[in-house]
């Protein structure tokens, strides 16, 4: 088949991924309805050395342009009327991929996310609620811990049953997100402004700015090893910047000043209670990005 005839495009943004990068994509590039697709962020390790011999399209990057700007290349250079966003820490079999396309078609979603499980196949909570005042605040104070399943303490939904079915969700992880293609392109693909983090939520909820909708099916299954990208606590920063960024993005002043409150008040209160010195090192990094998140790691 053609590249205009593929049904999906799976585009996979790498950065140092060698170890897990082959065993994502190989899945996937023998399947002639999809469109493999490797954008690799100036890899220092062997990532493209990794999944050369194979029948993918490999996009190689001179410098770390971040997740949403890669996936951003890597949708523009393709073509399929669908477009699977996915980790390289993720697997996904061509079957499950071909029935998120299908469940697109059949709810005309604009977006649509599998339930996804970990290694050992054990439920991840993937779906979660936008970003809120009370919610980030709710974490500063751990009450997520105490309350799990109380609506106002996370983003995340912690109610198993809510993975039993399909339905609408606020958004999904951007771990393995299909996206209808029309809708990259009337809302020109992901904020390249945010290096890595909120990309997925504030697509989706742009995605529902323009009225279409966000479907989480368990039809399809993803596995996600998770841990794949930098040390936790090297990131740990770079997610207090976006978060902020997205506040300024979508709240008003006032809300978007509370909220960049609630992030500094996460990371203060994560540096006493916080594991390792490099862990607590990290939290100080990000008190210090929500203080000033104009900055880029």
């Amino acid at each position: 088949m053609s590249a205009v005839e593929k049904r999906v495009d799976v585009i996979v943004v790498s950065y140092n991924s060698s170890a897990r990068l082959r065993g994502c994509i190989e899945l996937l590039a023998y399947e002639p309805c999809i469109g493999a697709v490797v954008v690799d962020n100036a890899s220092q390790d062997d990532s493209i050395a990794s999944v050369a011999d194979l029948p993918i399209r490999l996009l190689p990057l001179e410098n770390n342009v971040g997740f949403g700007s890669g996936c951003n290349v890597g949708w523009r250079a393709t073509h399929a009327p669908y477009v699977l966003f996915l980790n390289p820490d993720a697997r996904m079999s061509p079957a499950d991929v071909l029935q998120l396309a299908d469940v697109a078609q059949r709810t005309g979603a604009g977006a649509v996310a599998p339930r996804i499980v970990d290694s050992t196949g054990e439920l991840e909570y993937s779906l979660r609620r936008f970003p809120e005042v009370r919610s980030i605040y709710g974490q500063a104070f751990f009450a997520h811990r105490l309350f799990p399943t109380a609506e106002w303490t996370d983003e995340v939904v912690r109610d198993s049953d809510a993975y039993a079915a399909q339905g609408q969700c606020e958004w999904a992880s951007g771990a393995c997100l299909l996206v209808r293609r029309e809708v990259l392109e009337r809302l020109d693909g992901f904020d390249e402004g945010f290096f890595m983090y909120s990309e997925d939520v504030d697509i989706c909820r742009r995605i529902w700015n323009g009225r279409d909708r966000v479907i989480y099916t368990p039809e399809a299954t993803c596995s996600h090893a998770g841990g794949g990208s930098a040390p936790r606590w090297r990131l740990t920063p770079v997610l207090a910047r976006s978060r902020v960024r997205y506040a300024r993005k979508h709240f008003g002043r006032v809300r978007a000043g509370l909220y960049r409150c609630g992030v500094a008040l996460n990371a203060l209160t994560h540096i006493f209670v916080g594991r390792g010195l490099q862990g607590r090192f990290g939290h100080a990094q990000a008190f210090a990005a929500a203080l000033r998140p104009g900055t880029q790691p």
